[in-house]
């Protein structure tokens, strides 16, 4: 194989124009994906929310829960000190005494009155949370099903391009390694400047692919005589004539049937 430098400017935008097109035909593969990928991403992502969303509401109705049993335990307790006083005042040898006890029992008295009253705050918090949480379900349920159709999608997508593209990627790095480092960076850096990543295209009409600024007729000649690499003034993209265009797409095309 000839090096790098010995080629001709011809078998120059031969590989150059080859590259763009096996890069165009992974573009086009991936934008049958569209943005399925990310889609399922955040599907996925959303699906992880609802989850953990639903276990610190389950976590948050165990303290609750576990409140009211304090509470319980403070009436049982309260009612307890309560009768103790009942007892006492039976025992008492004055009304001083009396009413000190009588001060107790009423104190209990809002005792349990207070922790009745947040238990049924409680019991409250707890019946909205279970109703968050049946709601939170059913959203969970509908993603996980448009989560799995995604997927399904994808997947099919993926069955049918993965192997092609893999190809395809390599093929694109054995064309880079037969060209020379400063003509791919050039490509690359004009493949990321312009519309659909058309760095290399065909002289079409008196203009350049995708343009409607025409060529001067001279311009055209020296590009059809392939002994110079030329750009187009008002895109910069690297400009190819027609006849050596269908070429290359012919040859590429083969290539792309067996892929």
């Amino acid at each position: 194989m000839a090096k790098k430098n010995d080629v001709t400017v011809e078998d120059k935008l031969r590989a150059l124009y080859d590259l763009q097109l096996v890069d165009s035909r992974i573009d086009e593969i991936r934008n049958v994906r569209g943005e399925l990928p990310l889609e399922v991403e955040d599907l996925e992502d959303e699906v992880t929310g609802l989850s953990k969303r639903l276990e610190k509401m389950d976590a948050d109705i165990e303290v609750i829960e576990n409140d009211i049993k304090s509470k319980k335990n403070l009436i049982d307790e309260s009612k307890s000190t309560m009768k103790k006083y009942a007892e006492q005042q039976k025992n008492v040898r004055n009304n001083r005494e009396f009413n000190a006890l009588s001060k107790e029992v009423e104190f209990q008295e809002l005792e349990i009155e207070l922790a009745e009253k947040h238990i049924k705050e409680y019991r409250a918090q707890i019946e909205q949370k279970k109703e968050l949480i049946e709601q939170t379900k059913g959203r969970l349920e509908e993603r996980k099903k448009h989560l799995e159709h995604k997927k399904g999608e994808l997947n099919e997508i993926l069955a049918e391009t993965e192997k092609e593209e893999e190809a395809l990627i390599k093929k694109s790095a054995e064309l880079e390694k037969d060209i020379e480092e400063r003509l791919v960076k050039a490509y690359k850096r004009i493949r990321a400047n312009v519309k659909n990543g058309l760095a290399i295209v065909p002289v079409e009409r008196g203009a350049s692919g995708g343009s409607y600024f025409t060529i001067p007729p001279q311009v055209i000649m020296e590009i059809a005589g392939r002994k110079k690499i030329i750009t187009d003034e008002h895109s910069g993209r690297i400009l190819v004539d027609q006849e050596l265009a269908q070429e290359e797409q012919e040859k590429m095309q083969n290539l792309f049937a067996k892929s």
